[in-house]
């Protein structure tokens, strides 16, 4: 293969997204838009490969700063001020060195695929002579899209962009793609040509095509396959479609893969989430970054996962919220629960309904079933933890953390005041308040003792009327 370099286009302001963001760090299906563009550059070129390079000049900061965290080998050429396709890539033409062929790419096109690219450019090196070979479709809606001009004979004449066609020209359907493979010395010796005299006052890439018709040599336009590849976002509303097209993808890869999507079409998938086989999400689960979901899993109806990881066999009851949580294999969470970031639970443990937990940590077979708040805690095998039991873990100025041993009962409507040890095989008695270690096997209490009042039901009653009966409860 012949050295080859690759250029990303980055460097539009986005203006008809309305958003300080810029627009290639827009999210789709999880993920800024760049970051699939960077995976097939990176793929083309292989391990290795030539030269990478990203243009950049709206919002170039965050830009810059996020393409070299995903693409350290990256290099940033800067184009400032903005002014067209053209001169976006003479911007990058000094980092090519090395590079015999080119290939141009653009950020905000997330769907395009590596094999595509790749036999764009097997299609430049396969026919001597062609300068340039670029990707085209046919559109049933082809604005806004620049218009492929071609002779009676088929062969390419030129690219006119939407505002330079005429009426025949905006007849057309077929449409630049905006992806080019181009012989770099014949690119070298193009760029310097190219000059504003259009409707928009900018330097288009597209005129290169020209100038190699012009000069006896041809410009091959190659149709994708899958017109959907070549979507572009410049806005919002491009930007929903696009990110249902990859959320479709992840889930048709996943039901191949021998997940279960009850009613795919209500399910959320990022694509960074992974399903194995014979796991089940029902309706209206929502997935998002990298879950991972184990093999025999079910997912209720309406549950929301985060940068979750749970094992096998694993039982989240509907309605449940997950994020930065670790749950191992046959444990059971919900319905309704909240495992919040910091929570690992261990193998058989449940979690009920109304339970939140926050950096806990639950042994084997532990167990919190109602009504329960978990934060800055350890819990032991086999501990069973109270409704309405709560870990007090904030003081008001500062976290602390509760730890309870292996084989301890909690009551109901306890508090522990943390920080606080609770050692292996105690007993806490309910409605108790825990301020102070409780050591292995203690029976710990701190509630006053009950009286009972002969008769003192119906004197209350008395005080109260005669024939007086509680009433509703307005509060």
């Amino acid at each position: 293969m012949t050295p080859t370099a690759v250029v990303v286009l980055a460097a539009g302001r986005g203006v008809r997204m309305r958003s300080t963001l810029p627009k290639v760090l827009h999210l789709a299906a999880g993920r800024p838009l760049i970051d699939r563009v960077l995976e097939t550059a990176r793929a083309v070129l292989g391990p290795g490969g030539g030269p990478l390079v990203v243009v950049v000049g709206a919002g170039r900061e965050a830009v810059a700063s996020h393409v070299l965290a995903v693409e350290p080998a990256a290099t940033i050429a800067v184009q400032d001020p903005p002014r067209g396709t053209g001169d976006a890539v003479r911007a990058a033409a000094a980092h090519l060195a090395g590079a015999e062929r080119v290939v141009v790419l653009s950020g905000d096109v997330p769907l395009l695929g590596p094999a595509t690219v790749r036999s764009l450019l097997a299609h430049l090196e396969g026919n001597p002579g062609v300068p340039v070979a670029f990707l085209t479709a046919v559109l049933a809606e082809p604005s806004p899209y620049g218009r492929v001009v071609r002779s009676t004979k088929g062969t390419v004449l030129m690219i006119v962009e939407e505002k330079d066609a005429s009426a025949v020209e905006l007849a057309l359907h077929e449409v630049n793609a905006g992806v080019y493979a181009f012989e770099r010395p014949f690119l070298d010796g193009a760029l310097p040509r190219l000059d504003t005299a259009n409707a928009q006052g900018e330097y288009y890439l597209t005129d290169v095509l020209a100038m190699a018709v012009e000069s006896g040599r041809p410009a091959h336009g190659i149709p994708v396959r899958d017109a959907a590849e070549i979507l572009g976002v410049n806005s919002r509303a491009e930007l929903a479609r696009v990110d249902g097209l990859l959320r479709a993808r992840v889930a048709e890869a996943a039901l191949d893969a021998g997940a279960t999507l009850v009613r795919p079409e209500t399910i959320t998938l990022d694509d960074g989430v992974a399903l194995a086989p014979d796991c089940v999400l029902e309706p209206f689960t929502a997935l998002y970054g990298a879950t991972r979901v184990g093999p025999g899993t079910r997912v209720g109806q309406g549950s929301i996962l985060s940068d979750t990881v749970l094992g096998a066999g694993v039982t989240v009851k509907p309605y449940c919220v997950i994020e930065k949580a670790v749950v191992a294999d046959g444990a059971v969470v919900g319905p309704f629960a909240r495992l919040r970031e910091g929570t690992e639970l261990a193998e058989g443990v449940h979690v009920g309904n109304f339970v939140e937990t926050k950096k806990a940590r639950l042994g084997a077979g532990a167990k919190a079933n109602h009504l329960t708040y978990l934060g800055d805690t350890t819990i032991g095998e086999r501990t069973n933890v109270g409704a309405g039991v709560i870990t007090c873990n904030y003081d008001g100025f500062a976290k602390h953390r509760t730890t309870i041993g292996a084989g301890v009962f909690v009551g109901s409507d306890v508090q522990l005041v943390a920080p606080v040890t609770v050692g292996d095989g105690a007993v806490i008695g309910a409605g108790t308040t825990v301020t102070k270690d409780v050591p292995a096997d203690a029976l710990a209490l701190s509630r006053v003792a009950q009286e009972n009042q002969a008769q003192g039901g119906a004197r209350y009653r008395e005080r109260k009327g005669p024939g007086a009966r509680p009433g509703p409860d307005r509060s």
